[in-house]
């Protein structure tokens, strides 16, 4: 700690060089923290159900596939089961696919387990009682500048109707919105009515894409799971009862390997960060070889010398990373914010920050043993001489 204004006055010697360097360290840790975020919340999010209130049943197998709406009144009957409904992926596209949104068919009483979706009693009745009713979120209505009584076609990309056309019309009959900023991006979305998509659809009549369970109390929440889960052990349709984050999670995991996504980026970034700050530092200490020399002159050991060297090299990773993750910490929380649970992220925490530590340790030693070593066996005569 002593040497400390010795280390930082070296560290900014080159005081451009120095700055560059660290805004490359910065955004390294920056785009560390945002994607560790990431692979955090999908790595924690099947973890446990125990205390959530809100459990979704999808095929074991994949989710993808669809459950029997036979299995409705058997999770009704489970002990601690307190409401039920169901849903199904459309994946419709509204006049062209760069406004894709979410789209999904629900039963009657879906909003009924979403108390934090504002929609009036009459236009929830008015969807349970319109055959081609549909609900949209205030986001989705103001972006396409939509009303109730709208006529909503949707172009199918999956299922078609019974007579061969792709098209399908519902009529915009309820809006509902979210009070709450963190879930503002819920709104940006559209439920029609399920029964009429039954009758309508050619293939996989009488199928689910999966049951919304709302539990009584959320202690017993990994109980009602486990027993739900139950009902059709060893059956051609076996079911994953998780959180509704878990959910989203595997959702998204359908188009990609997440884990290896952020590991293969955050490898890529890192390399190219040891070759960059491994450069700076080689160069500065080859900069400062008579300074080492004098040092040594008056009194300095070797592994004083490797010690000042390998400090200056942790200082900038540390430096500019501790800077980054901080960043990352206020980003995390924006996007938070503004897109709700819709892309998993956990808060910027003490794990990330023990990675995040642990990392800047390793990359300074590695980029700073070389130099370091060189400082080290430095021969006063040859530094002198200028040899």
């Amino acid at each position: 700690m002593k040497y400390l204004q010795l280390v930082w006055a070296a560290m900014f010697r080159r005081k451009t060089r120095t700055i560059f360097t660290l805004m490359s360290v910065l955004a390294a840790f920056l785009l560390f923290g945002l994607l560790d975020s990431v692979r955090s919340a999908f790595a924690s999010a099947a973890s446990s159900v125990a205390g959530v209130d809100r459990l979704v049943t999808v095929s074991k197998i994949s989710f993808v596939l669809s459950l029997p709406k036979s299995l409705l009144p058997r999770i009704e009957a489970v002990p601690g089961v307190e409401r039920v409904t169901y849903a199904n992926w459309f994946g419709g596209i509204y006049q062209d696919p760069k406004n894709f949104f979410a789209n999904q068919a629900v039963a009657q009483n879906f909003f009924d387990l979403y108390p934090e979706w504002k929609i009036s009693d009459a236009e929830r009745n008015a969807f349970r009682t319109t055959r081609t009713g549909a609900v949209a979120g205030e986001s989705l209505v103001k972006k396409f500048s939509w009303k109730l009584g709208d006529k909503i076609p949707l172009q199918a990309t999956i299922f078609p109707q019974k007579d061969g056309s792709n098209t399908w019309t519902f009529d915009l009959v309820g809006i509902y919105r979210i009070a709450d900023p963190k879930l503002k991006a819920q709104e940006d979305a559209l439920y029609f009515n399920w029964d009429y998509f039954d009758e309508a659809r050619k293939f996989g009549n009488g199928n689910v894409g999966w049951y919304t369970v709302k539990v009584g109390d959320r202690r017993v929440a990994d109980q009602v799971a486990q027993t739900i889960d139950a009902l059709s052990l060893n059956s051609d349709h076996e079911t994953k009862t998780q959180t509704e984050q878990a959910f989203q999670a595997a959702f998204v995991s359908q188009f990609a390997d997440i884990g290896m996504i952020v590991g293969a980026i955050m490898g890529a970034v890192f390399f190219t960060l040891i070759l960059l700050t491994g450069n700076t530092m080689a160069q500065a200490v080859r900069e400062r070889i008579p300074e080492l020399a004098v040092l040594k002159t008056i009194g300095f050991s070797n592994a004083s010398v490797l010690g000042l060297v390998l400090a200056e090299s942790v200082l900038l990773i540390a430096f500019g990373g501790t800077i980054g993750l901080l960043i990352a910490g206020v980003v995390v929380d924006i996007v938070r914010q503004a897109v709700g649970t819709s892309v998993p992220m956990t808060p910027v925490g003490a794990a990330s920050w023990l990675r995040g530590l642990g990392l800047m340790l390793l990359i300074g030693m590695v980029v700073g043993a070389l130099p370091a070593r060189r400082g080290m066996r430095l021969r006063i005569v040859d530094a002198l001489a200028g040899r």
